[in-house]
């Protein structure tokens, strides 16, 4: 998602890059990430409260994390959060500095209140998988943290959150890409992507609001039938109880 994918000069590029092409003039995107980022560094460090500070009602906020929030906190290394999909805490030393650990969705609900009092519109995405086809075969991908997103969403029962199934979209899109495209765009690694696969994941995400009910979904400027109709594959049901 961040400017510059996995580093300046790594011929990599994060998808929040390619999010202004879906839309008119009359909407401006924002790419607030920072690379190597995890829900809890971002809270941590007043990354969102600097979003906060400029946002104004009526704005939309895209929130993804889960490359970073995983591993143990024995060996803490300052971006993983607390296991558990609620309250739960945990305690830690980082630099130093005593520290309470939160869960994914904790810092995701936080965050999205920060933004809902500021008048804003808030849409809570899973993350985007690492690279599917790596093996030659282009397999399903899912882990704790895309239930993690959407149970965040639906714990705030808002009519101003959203869930995006991110993930699955993407996936879909690699799998109809095949193997020898998709790994061609993973230039480094299996997690950080060539600018092509950038814009992939950011269609991907697009297909997602577009088949949603959100006026940001609304407002984009690709049809959902050239959506449905290329790689990037049919709508996907979610769970009604959470708005998408």
């Amino acid at each position: 998602m961040a400017k510059g994918g996995g580093g300046a000069g790594s011929g990599t590029e994060g998808w929040g890059e390619y999010l202004k092409y879906s839309f008119g003039s009359d909407y401006v995107v924002h790419n607030a990430a920072i690379g190597g980022r995890s829900a809890r560094s971002f809270t941590r460090e007043g990354r969102f409260n600097e979003v906060a500070n400029v946002v104004k009602p009526g704005d939309w906020v895209v929130i993804e994390f889960g490359h970073n929030d995983g591993g143990s906190l024995s060996n803490d290394n300052g971006r993983t959060d607390c296991p558990g999909d609620g309250a739960q805490t945990c305690q830690t030393t980082y630099n130093g500095v005593q520290e309470t650990v939160l869960t994914y969705p904790a810092y995701y609900k936080n965050a999205a209140r920060l933004f809902l009092d500021k008048g804003a519109k808030v849409i809570l995405n899973s993350p985007t998988p690492n690279n599917v086809c790596e093996s030659g075969t282009c397999v399903s991908d899912s882990s704790r943290f895309d239930y993690y997103a959407w149970h965040a969403a639906a714990e705030l029962a808002s009519p101003d959150v959203y869930h995006v199934p991110h993930k699955q979209y993407a996936v879909q899109a690699m799998k109809n890409l095949g193997p020898q495209t998709v790994n061609a765009n993973y230039p480094n690694d299996h997690t950080h992507t060539g600018p092509y696969m950038a814009n992939v994941m950011a269609g991907s995400f697009v297909l997602g609001l577009r088949c949603g009910t959100t006026a940001l979904g609304a407002a984009v400027k690709n049809t959902t039938e050239s959506l449905t109709t290329s790689f990037y594959g049919p709508c996907i049901p979610q769970n009604s109880s959470v708005p998408i």
